[in-house]
């Protein structure tokens, strides 16, 4: 591994303990760094930004930290992984709490599945989606070295990426969701990995050893 450090964004909002313990067991001599310091995580060579709950607490908080502009800064210098509330707040907007700006890294925006969500067959789905759920992956990605097309992951969420221009793997509820995004350095998941057993420690693993961004290309049968 080329890299020895990578910076796990706290904000007050996420599984901090669970992404930190999961990059210990598959990061052997990685410095993982559980921190809101703006120069800690400018200085590491990787950033990890999770998140669960409420978007527009995640924003007031990333502002009032200043980690808004630390997050866009990095967006465009290393390797990001945004996980779950962290992959949303990416994106441009949420229709969460009547509308939320969010960091306009990537284009695309976070929608309600709405109140009368159907499976293929009419039947009730329930929201919030929470739990399993198959990835179709859309381009070929460092991040899904050595992950089965198809592979389940966990999933625990209200609201949906729609964010068609950057889809690495998309998933089916109801709608068709956004479950991965990439964008040169960027990679952002709605899944949580460290929750994902087998799958979701090997995308933490690739993360960990992916250096610079490579020519992504569409899956082909």
């Amino acid at each position: 591994m080329s890299k020895s450090s990578v910076a796990v964004i706290d904000y007050g909002m996420g599984n901090l303990h669970s992404v930190a313990s999961a990059l210990e067991k598959v990061g052997d001599g990685v410095n993982v760094m559980v921190t809101d310091c703006p120069e800690t995580i400018l200085s590491a060579d990787r950033v990890i930004f999770p998140g669960v709950g409420a978007i527009r607490d995640c924003m007031a908080e990333l502002k009032f930290r200043g980690l808004d502009e630390v997050i866009q800064e990095v967006a465009a210098q290393k390797p990001l992984l945004g996980i779950c509330l962290g992959m949303q707040a990416l994106l441009e907007t949420s229709e969460e709490n009547g509308g939320v700006e969010c960091l306009d890294v990537l284009p695309g925006a976070v929608k309600f599945f709405g109140s009368d969500l159907r499976d293929a067959a009419g039947g009730r789905l329930k929201v919030p989606h929470m739990g399993w759920n198959n990835v179709v992956q859309a381009i070929e990605h460092p991040l899904w070295a050595g992950i089965p097309d198809a592979s389940r992951f966990y999933f625990v969420h209200s609201y949906y990426v729609d964010a068609p221009e950057f889809v690495a793997g998309s998933c089916d509820y109801g709608v068709q969701v956004h479950a991965a995004l990439a964008c040169d350095n960027v990679f952002a998941v709605q899944f949580h990995p460290e929750k994902s057993g087998d799958m979701g420690l090997r995308l933490l693993s690739n993360f960990l050893n992916w250096d610079r961004p490579a020519a992504f290309f569409p899956v082909t049968d």
